[in-house]
């Protein structure tokens, strides 16, 4: 463990948090280095309302998920019988942020369901750190279940739409 203070790391600690609890999310982890000896590992978490931080040296073991990480929470539409994320078709979550399915508010949205993409072109936006990202179609093809809804928010790997 590491003998400096590092007071930044209390209101980094506390911003994590607030985005955690700002846009519902289970669990975030992060790793922050300072030098050759010095880093910073947190996880905050809602699963039994756990926060944990590790102070240690930057030759430490990397960090691993939890080996039963299972697939993302039922924060998307699915039907009873069938995992979205599964889907051949579906298009999942490069980020954890807060999805917008249009440019500005007011604007047509980018795709609905029945609209042929090409593979690249702009399905939604998901804003992460006040940065919004474009998030491009992986193949072409018709947009056939749009499984999330404007504003919400989604974690990593969380499943968008299915493109067949």
């Amino acid at each position: 463990m590491s003998n400096k203070s590092h007071e930044s790391d209390v209101a980094f600690i506390k911003a994590l948090a607030e985005l955690l609890n700002e846009n519902d999310l289970t669990e975030l982890s992060v790793k922050r280095e300072y030098g050759e000896d010095d880093t910073l590992q947190v996880r905050v978490s809602r699963r039994g309302e756990t926060v944990t931080t590790h102070y240690a040296p930057a030759p430490a073991p990397a960090y691993a998920p939890a080996p039963a990480a299972a697939a993302p929470a039922p924060a998307a539409i699915a039907a009873p019988s069938e995992d979205p994320a599964s889907h051949p078709g579906a298009v999942t979550s490069p980020m954890v942020g807060t999805v917008y399915m249009q440019a500005e508010p007011g604007a047509p949205t980018f795709v609905s369901v029945g609209t042929q993409v090409s593979e690249g072109d702009t399905l939604l936006i998901i804003e992460a750190m006040k940065t919004m990202n474009h998030i491009p179609a992986p193949r072409g093809g018709t947009v056939k279940r749009i499984l999330i809804e404007d504003g919400a928010a989604v974690e990593y790997g969380a499943p968008l739409m299915i493109i067949e």
